[in-house]
């Protein structure tokens, strides 16, 4: 009985041993099976950036921001009134009740003037200036008979200007041209004859005239010296006139004489002069009574019937105007002329994820031009191209309805417009900011955001570079960087106390060009929709002010480079700020022919 029980433990211990063995094969086979699939789960996570799922809310045709603009969200009337106008102008134009006047500029009944005579009293009665309605062509020329004034003051000088029409309101139309006598001189001291542009309110490199004429190996224009020789009346002139000694000894040694330069400076006070701007083949010749005193070659930023405006200023009596060999063909001074309608100029459609950049750009209604110069240019790169990078331009209403109109329809057509509905204004373009980071975070879901404006050409390359050698986890804030920058108190550009009490703003990058990490741009949008985001007119040190406030929950790193240009361009730039339509198509070419980033010299 004893053994039988012995053997039937020996037995249930035997099956249970077996089925235990079973087991732990079967367990074993499981964990090897899930080991050997998990290895590469685990080793992709590590090394990929985690997977982003596509946006829960993507715009219509993506033509409006998606960012929320009502009353509660601000405590401004400026504000809360630029909103609700916007919605009036939105809805008005979604109802389609607004229509595009027909162009006056296609009526072939009104040819252009092939010579404009204007009278002094005249000439002034119109605020010293002059219209040019189809601009200048080759061999046009403007004659001005007048003469300088005794100033009151120490300096004595007037400006002669060929003007552009006005791109950007609120702002100082472009100068083609600036001739600029100064009869008693400036810091030199003696008189100077100073020619210059300037585009956006942007002074480029002025060329100076100062009785000395141009050098041997400098480029000339039409064959023409930039500037001729007068008689300064300083120690420098003494070899201008010969005496009588030198001029025995060079005969004496065999050498010819000299002719003596004996012009004075071609202005004087109380004398009338005859000045004639010329319009050669490679740039502007000036004749004062006769002689050529001056020559200032064209800048790649203007062309001639971008002269449309003939302004005198300053210590000056004006006698008359008159310009001649005008072109007879008017020419396409209206910017949405300028749009070429092309499916080859349309933005990629979206992708469901994978962006890398997101770069929004400022810009406004009226700037049609602009727009069109950066799609053709650097948005043509092919990380654009691909959709790893996506860019598109942030641009709010404009009062007048018919520029909305054209706006609409070039916003459904090109694909890259995105409307951010409230009536434009310089101390509201935050707004379009902060819905750059709305969209980068919401709609293209990008890892970093970028903010521009439509006069920066971008090196989309560089940009890459940059951001791809910041650690993923890293915050960061890249850009021309300002610190312990003061507010300006008076001028144009005034910042009051009740604006901005701090002496010193936070740190912040130049506006033309900055990258931010997504997580600080996902920040600024949440932060704006509880109401909880300050405002400030500046747009750039808005941005700062909210990377400061990012950065007391998680440090942020700033990266410094002055070649994100504020002004202008320099070599080897990856931003370059102030950049003409022409100057953009002009910078693209160059990228195309070498890989070194080199300025166009137009300014």
């Amino acid at each position: 009985m004893k053994r039988g029980r012995i053997g039937k433990l020996d037995t249930i211990l035997s099956f249970t041993r077996q089925r235990s063995t079973q087991i732990f094969m079967v367990l074993g086979f499981f964990y090897i099976l899930v080991v050997f699939l998990e290895i590469p789960f685990v080793f992709r996570t590590a090394q990929e950036r985690p997977f982003r799922l596509p946006p829960l809310v993507r715009p219509p045709n993506g033509v409006v921001s998606g960012l929320t603009l009502n009353d509660a969200a601000f405590d401004s009337f400026l504000y809360q009134s630029a909103c609700r106008a916007g919605r009036v102008l939105w809805a008005e134009l979604e109802s389609g009740n607004v229509q595009a006047p027909v162009s006056k500029l296609d009526n072939k009944s009104r040819p252009c003037p092939e010579s404009i005579s204007v009278s002094g009293p005249e000439f002034f009665s119109r605020g010293r200036s002059m219209v040019i309605p189809c601009g200048l062509t080759l061999g046009s020329h403007v004659t001005v008979v007048g003469e300088p004034l005794r100033a009151q003051r120490k300096k004595c000088q007037f400006m002669m200007e060929l003007q552009g029409l006005t791109t950007v309101e609120g702002e100082e139309p472009p100068r083609v041209l600036h001739f600029n006598p100064r009869l008693k001189g400036d810091w030199s001291g003696k008189p100077v004859i100073e020619l210059n542009t300037c585009y956006r309110m942007h002074w480029g490199t002025a060329m100076r005239c100062d009785g000395w004429k141009s050098r041997a190996g400098e480029d000339t224009v039409d064959g023409l010296v930039k500037c001729e020789k007068w008689i300064r009346g300083d120690d420098g002139d003494r070899h201008a006139v010969e005496s009588k000694a030198e001029w025995w000894l060079k005969r004496l040694i065999g050498r010819t004489k000299r002719v003596a330069v004996d012009w004075p400076f071609p202005f004087s006070v109380n004398k009338l002069f005859v000045l004639t701007l010329s319009a050669g083949l490679e740039g502007y010749h000036v004749y004062v009574d006769g002689r050529h005193v001056t020559s200032f070659p064209y800048r790649t930023g203007f062309t001639l019937e971008d002269a449309t405006g003939l302004i005198l200023s300053g210590d000056i009596s004006v006698r008359s105007v008159f310009a001649a060999s005008l072109p007879l063909v008017h020419p396409n001074i209206s910017s949405q002329q300028h749009l070429e309608f092309s499916t080859r100029w349309r933005a990629p459609s979206l992708p469901h994820y994978g962006v890398e950049l997101f770069i929004g750009i400022l810009s406004a209604g009226n700037h049609f031009a602009e727009r069109m110069a950066v799609r053709k240019s650097w948005m043509q790169h092919n990380s654009i191209q691909s959709s790893k990078v996506v860019a598109r331009f942030f641009v709010a209403l404009h009062p007048r309805k018919e520029i909305n109109v054209e706006l609409k329809k070039e916003a459904e057509y090109f694909g890259d417009i995105v409307i951010v509905p409230y009536v434009d204004n310089y101390d509201l373009v935050v707004l379009k900011t902060v819905a750059i980071c709305e969209y980068g975070v919401r709609t293209v879901s990008a890892d970093y955001i970028m903010k521009g404006d439509d006069d920066t050409f971008i090196k989309v390359d560089d940009v890459m570079t940059r951001v791809r050698n910041v650690p993923y986890s890293m915050s960061f804030y890249i850009g021309n960087i300002n610190y312990r920058h003061r507010p300006m108190r008076h001028g144009k550009w005034a910042v009051t106390y009740e604006e901005w009490p701090e002496e010193e703003y936070p740190p912040y990058a130049n506006g033309p060009g900055y990258i931010l990490s997504s997580d600080i741009a996902s920040y600024i949008v949440s932060e704006f929709e509880v109401h909880k985001l300050r405002l400030f007119k500046m747009e750039d040190v808005s941005m700062g002010m909210w990377v400061e406030q990012f950065n007391r929950t998680k440090p942020v790193y700033y990266f410094h480079s002055l070649r994100f240009c504020q002004y202008g361009c320099v070599e080897g730039y990856v931003t370059a700020h102030y950049q003409s339509p022409r100057q953009m198509m002009c910078l693209w070419e160059k990228l195309q022919m070498q890989t070194i980033p080199e300025c166009c010299n137009m300014r």
